[in-house]
C-alpha cells in the first residue's frame, strides 16, 4: 500500500512538473511572439519616422533652392529633368504655349493620381494668388492631372524601347504592385518655389505605404527600368505651377522688397492657405507618354489607371 502511495505521488508529481513546464513554456513562447511583433512594429514605425526626417530635409533643401541659386527661370534656364524651360515652353501672342515633341520611345511612367476633389480646390488657391501678378507669365498644371511621380519604366535620359507586349507585361506587373497598396492619407507640409520656377507641394504621409516602399515594389516589378531614377526615393511632390517670367507687381509692391523676396511673399500666402491640407491617393497609373513631358504639358499619353487593392484606411 505504501509502495502504490508513493508511486502515485511520484505520478503526480511528474504531471506537476510537467504542466509547469508545458505553461512556462507557453507563457514565454508567447511573450517572445509578441516581443517579436512589437520589435517589427517598433522598426516599421522607426523607418515611417526616418522617411519622414528625410523629406523633411528635403524639402529644407528645395525651399533654399530660391535664395541660393537665385531666379534662374527669369533667364531661361532649366528643368529638373534637364530640359531648358525653352525646349518646353513658347510664348504666342503674350500668352504662355506648351512645345509639344514626340517622346522616341514613348517615356513609360508610374505615378500616384491625385484626385480632383483634392487637386481643384489646390488649382483655385495657386490661381487665386498668382494669376493676378503673373497673368499670361505662367504656365498651370491641368487639376485633372495632378500626381506624384514614383518610378520609370523608362525616360528620356535612358530610354528602354518596349515592344507593345512588352509594355502589357510591364501593365500587369504594376497592376499587381497597385492590388498590394494601401490607400496613402497624405499632408501637404509646404509649398516651395524652385530656381527653375516651379511651385511643388511637398507632401508627408499620415498613413499608408511609403514614397519609399512603393518605388522599391514597382524596381522589382520592373527590372528593366533604368538604375537611375528621376527623383529622391522618398520624395512626395506634385507641382503646381511653373512660373515663365517676371511679375506684374506694382512699382509700389517691388520698391518695398525684391523679386525674390516678392516670390517668398506669394509662396507665404499660399502656405497659410494649403498647410495642412489632407488628401487621399488611392490609385497607381502606368503611363505610355507619347509627347515630351506630356503629363505635365497636357500631352498626347495612354493612361492605365490601377486601385490600390487593399482596403485598410
Amino acid at each position: 500500500m505504501a509502495r502504490v502511495s508513493s508511486n502515485w505521488w511520484k505520478w503526480n508529481h511528474t504531471k506537476t512538473v510537467l504542466l509547469l513546464w508545458l505553461i512556462s513554456a507557453t507563457v514565454f513562447y508567447t511573450l517572445f511572439k509578441m516581443a517579436l511583433r512589437n520589435a517589427d512594429h517598433s522598426s516599421s514605425s522607426d523607418s515611417s519616422v526616418s522617411y519622414a526626417e528625410q523629406r523633411s530635409k528635403l524639402y529644407d533643401n528645395m525651399a533654399r533652392d530660391l535664395d541660393e541659386h537665385g531666379a534662374l527661370f527669369l533667364k531661361g534656364g532649366e528643368t529638373s529633368q534637364s530640359l531648358s524651360i525653352s525646349d518646353i515652353f513658347t510664348i504666342k501672342d503674350g500668352s504662355v504655349a506648351p512645345v509639344l515633341k514626340a517622346a522616341n520611345p514613348p517615356v513609360r511612367a508610374n505615378v500616384l493620381y491625385l484626385g480632383t476633389e483634392y487637386s481643384q480646390p489646390i488649382s483655385e488657391a495657386v490661381r487665386q494668388i498668382f494669376n493676378p501678378y503673373f497673368d499670361k507669365a505662367i504656365w498651370f498644371q491641368n487639376s485633372s492631372l495632378y500626381h506624384f511621380s514614383m518610378f520609370h519604366a523608362s525616360h528620356h535620359i535612358v530610354p528602354v524601347p518596349a515592344t507593345e507586349n512588352e509594355k502589357e507585361v510591364e501593365a500587369n506587373a504594376v497592376s499587381m504592385v497597385a492590388k498590394e497598396l494601401c490607400p496613402l492619407r497624405i499632408v501637404l507640409d509646404r509649398v516651395v518655389l524652385t530656381s527653375t520656377g516651379v511651385l511643388l507641394g511637398c507632401w508627408q504621409v499620415i498613413s499608408g505605404p511609403d514614397p519609399v516602399t512603393i518605388r522599391s515594389k514597382l524596381r522589382t516589378a520592373l527590372p528593366h527600368a533604368p538604375e537611375k531614377q528621376l527623383y529622391d526615393a522618398a520624395i512626395l511632390h506634385t507641382s503646381f505651377a511653373r512660373l515663365l517670367g517676371r511679375p506684374k507687381a506694382s512699382t509700389m509692391e517691388l520698391r518695398k522688397s525684391d523679386e525674390i523676396q516678392f516670390f517668398h511673399e506669394l509662396v507665404a500666402r499660399l502656405n497659410n492657405q494649403l498647410h495642412g491640407f489632407k488628401a487621399v491617393v488611392s490609385e497607381l497609373w502606368y503611363v505610355e507618354e507619347y509627347d515630351v513631358l506630356a503629363l505635365a504639358l497636357n500631352g498626347r499619353m495612354k493612361a492605365h489607371r490601377f486601385q490600390h487593392g487593399c482596403k485598410k484606411t
